[in-house]
């Protein structure tokens, strides 16, 4: 992936709406500090949820875990 330029970032953030360009700001601050214990657990929770919800739906399906494996392994070669 190309570098980015901060000077090209900069000028693409300020044309946000004021909206994205709060959200935007709320997201970078939030990438400084790690969240808090239970912050952080309420996240995975939240998360093992939407997982399970998309499960349940048929969304998505699982894949074992030696599969998940063997294709880390050709990827890294």
């Amino acid at each position: 992936m190309p570098r980015m330029d901060f000077d090209d970032v900069e000028k693409k953030a300020l044309n946000l709406s004021a909206q994205d360009r709060a959200r935007l700001a709320r997201d970078l601050l939030d990438s400084l500090e790690p969240p808090a214990p239970e912050e952080s657990r309420r996240q995975w929770l939240d998360e093992a949820e939407r997982r399970a919800a998309e499960l349940d739906r048929g969304d998505t399906t699982l894949t074992p875990a030696a599969g998940v494996a063997r294709k880390a392994r050709t990827l890294l070669k």
